[in-house]
């Protein structure tokens, strides 16, 4: 493997009548590209879609909680490694986590924290050893002074497979952030879209005979859309993140591409039952630069007089930008996998799950293969 390996994932997929993603005043999110308005689903919202998506193919000691609720976390730990009541065990763990550099007010973070259950394990440990030399809760300022560069390396591994792949931020001390080894883009629709308005009634069913009214009437905003999403993994940087644990960032990898192709934001779902499958994809293994296509659809995809839609102008349009762009700026592809379409020839077909094979073969070979260069650079 070359200095750098990333995987880029681009996905075509219709959405129907859905507000996925929605604004404070409740509008489906949209964005101008190209002069016009496109529909847009934000990159957050995706993710979130993403990791609970990996609660049902991951174990749940490789994923992590992102929570203010994180003393409670390090208190159930330091429970189960002793006999410490749960009020102990919630005191030292505020303490322990605060010489961290976490603040927290009234046992809970001050921001949203991301940790795994390794980490509040190390915590937990880490706490009790504390404990274990004053037998008492010790002194918070004192506990700081000599513990703080320890209790943030503990803090700092073992990081979860969601953690390694979007990053943690930790405003209170810079030291404890992960930089995120995967990007997701916002998605954006390839052709213009205008929102539209759902009126509704619902009727009270003991409502008298003689009312015709009804017991509520609302509207709902709604658009639907051919989207074009992208996302990529620094395969490298994962690795490092893991540990340099091989089946680690090959698991991390193919459960990610998984979630990202076929999740779905959980948006209005019970309104619009609007959850699709991709159109297409195409992924591709590089060791360049990450490569987003959504400048193919800079110009507007516009209907043609036949009716045919969106989807085919779209997979026909970045087959294009493919041949006729980007061969004029970076290097092909160490290799590809396409699902749902050939993209004019450029890629065989296959069904998602030999693609995901295949990716993980691909990964460990190219973690595998830096890993041994770099052993042997060592020596």
């Amino acid at each position: 493997m070359k200095n750098r390996q990333v995987l880029d994932i681009h996905v075509i997929q219709t959405v129907p009548p859905s507000c996925l993603n929605r604004d404070d005043t409740g509008s489906p999110k949209t964005a101008v590209y190209g002069g016009v308005q496109r529909a847009r689903v934000s990159s957050q919202s995706w993710k979130r879609a993403i990791r609970l998506m990996f609660k049902d193919y991951l174990d749940e000691r490789e994923i992590g909680t992102r929570t203010k609720k994180i003393v409670a976390m390090v208190a159930e730990k330091i429970v189960q490694k002793s006999n410490l009541e749960a009020d102990e065990a919630m005191l030292l763990s505020e303490l322990i986590l605060n010489a961290a550099g976490v603040t927290t007010k009234d046992q809970e973070a001050r921001a949203l924290f991301f940790m795994s259950d390794k980490q509040a394990d190390n915590m937990a440990t880490l706490a009790l050893e504390a404990w274990a030399q004053e037998e008492k809760v010790p002194d918070a300022k004192n506990l700081q002074k000599q513990m703080k560069k320890q209790l943030q390396a503990a803090l700092n591994e073992g990081s979860g497979i969601d953690i390694a792949l979007f990053g943690r931020m930790v405003a209170d001390d810079p030291s404890l952030n992960t930089d995120a080894s995967a990007q997701v883009a916002h998605a954006i629709s390839t052709h213009r879209v205008d929102i539209e308005y759902d009126y509704f009634t619902a009727v009270d069913d003991r409502a008298p005979e003689d009312n015709a009214g009804a017991g509520m009437i609302g509207t709902v905003e709604f658009d639907s859309a051919t989207l074009y999403r992208y996302a990529t993994v620094a395969i490298h940087e994962l690795h490092e993140q893991l540990a340099c644990d091989t089946d680690a960032t090959a698991r991390a990898v193919t459960e990610f591409v998984r979630a990202f192709i076929t999740s779905m934001p959980s948006g209005k779902q019970n309104t619009f039952a609007n959850r699709t499958p991709a159109d297409a994809v195409l992924i591709c293994l590089r060791d360049d630069q990450p490569v987003n296509m959504v400048g193919a659809f800079e110009e507007a995809i516009r209907l043609r007089p036949d009716g045919s839609g969106y989807v085919k102008p779209s997979i026909q349009k970045m087959s294009t930008y493919i041949s006729n762009t980007l061969s004029s700026f970076v290097d092909d592809p160490v290799c590809s996998w396409a699902i749902g379409t050939d993209f004019q020839g450029l890629v065989e077909p296959a069904n998602l799950s030999t693609v995901l094979a295949s990716i993980a073969e691909s990964v460990q070979s190219a973690v595998g293969t830096a890993t041994g260069s770099d052993s042997a650079n060592e020596d």
